[in-house]
């Protein structure tokens, strides 16, 4: 194998890539740009519910417990309302994520020591936002109802304290439960698997359509140098955008990196084993750039979609299940996630990198099989 032949292929691929203005832009401005989107709308922290609220009952008693809900710094009344029609209306229009109705008698019955009813009407069309919103409520109400019997219990003469049960949580490695810390590894993962894929994709197709894949293969070098030098400049992009996202996210989200940089960008490196070879493989067999294109997108949603990075695997049907375990996205999540929050080492990920590494030789290999027979 002639270094000196590589050598020459990867100058020629790097002055290729960079000679656009535009190609630039993609490989450098477009990630951060990502980053910096996802960055803000991966977010499934919810601190904002427009409500609407619907009190028949206008009593002391309903409205501490409406005080308790605003004072909650999640629930922000927006519509005071009076009619059920109205309550409908606002859910139709979506001007109200929720209605807090208390109806008559609800002051009255808590006075009576009788069982007092309140309903929360939640827009159910976003199933994981109404869920999160109806805990809320519960927790609101859950420490209303305590305060009422405490209340109750000093108005009746009992003075002794009444025990309870203490819960103490503790989450470990995102101590606030800030879902971006969650997310932007993912994110991190999803961007350069995207752009290892496309821009490897592309390279060996933008040859076939100029015509110079031609005068590559009747020159001297051996498919095995041919290959080297056309994927190692994208392996090297690809290490470069990860370390520009990475500090973007670091500096501007505030991202923890618990972990080693240098074990992120060897673990991104045995990734970058599998994108790229893949990429190789849909260079073969397509015939044009739209084609590659095409290919590309259609590879990444199934591999996004089944790599844990927004729905977990659990959840999946059980054949579902077992095919991730050929998604190689599925193992770098899992990956990049603990060298982020977690801080681990390779003792700990190794489990993690050893499938990583089977699937990456198997499809280079694969990859490099096809591409020679595109070649003879």
């Amino acid at each position: 194998m002639g270094l000196e032949r590589i050598k020459a292929i990867l100058i020629k691929e790097f002055k290729q890539v960079f000679r656009d203005p535009r190609m630039k832009t993609v490989i450098f401005i477009t990630p951060l740009v990502q980053i910096i989107l996802f960055g803000y709308a991966a977010n499934k922290d919810i601190n904002y519910i427009p409500t609407a609220i619907l009190d028949r009952d206008n009593t002391v008693e309903s409205r501490e417990l409406l005080r308790r809900f605003t004072f909650s710094g999640y629930f922000v009344p927006k519509e005071y309302i009076k009619t059920q029609e109205e309550q409908n209306m606002i859910l139709d229009k979506g001007t109200a994520s929720v209605v807090l109705h208390i109806d008559r008698g609800f002051g009255r019955n808590l006075n009576a020591n009788k069982d007092a009813q309140v309903q929360v009407v939640v827009d159910g069309s976003d199933s994981n936002t109404a869920m999160i919103i109806m805990g809320y409520a519960n927790t609101v109400i859950g420490e209303y109802d305590a305060y009422v019997m405490k209340q109750r219990a000093a108005s009746a003469g009992f003075t002794a304290p009444v025990p309870q049960v203490d819960l103490r949580d503790r989450p470990w490695f995102n101590g606030n439960l800030i879902s971006k810390n969650y997310y932007l590894p993912g994110v991190i993962a999803t961007i350069v698997t995207m752009m290892s894929l496309l821009l490897t994709a592309m390279a060996i197709v933008k040859e076939k359509e100029i015509g110079t894949m031609e005068q590559l293969t009747v020159s001297p070098l051996k498919p095995i140098e041919l290959i080297i030098g056309k994927l190692l400049p994208f392996a090297i992009i690809a290490l470069t955008q990860i370390v520009l996202i990475t500090t973007l996210a670091v500096l501007w989200f505030h991202l923890p990196l618990r972990g080693s940089l240098l074990l992120l960008l060897f673990c991104t490196c045995i990734y970058l084993f599998t994108t790229l070879g893949i990429g190789l493989f849909i260079s073969t067999i397509s015939a044009t750039q739209q084609e590659a294109m095409m290919s590309v997108f259609l590879f990444f949603m199934p591999t996004m979609l089944l790599s844990g990075f927004a729905y977990p695997i659990a959840n999946m049907p059980q054949i579902i299940q077992w095919s991730t375990f050929l998604n190689p996205l599925r193992y770098f999540m899992v990956v990049i996630r603990s060298i982020f929050l977690k801080g681990v080492g390779i003792d700990v990920i190794w489990t993690q990198l050893l499938p990583l590494v089977a699937i990456g030789i198997a499809v280079i290999i694969l990859s490099a099989m096809k591409f020679r027979k595109s070649m003879a």
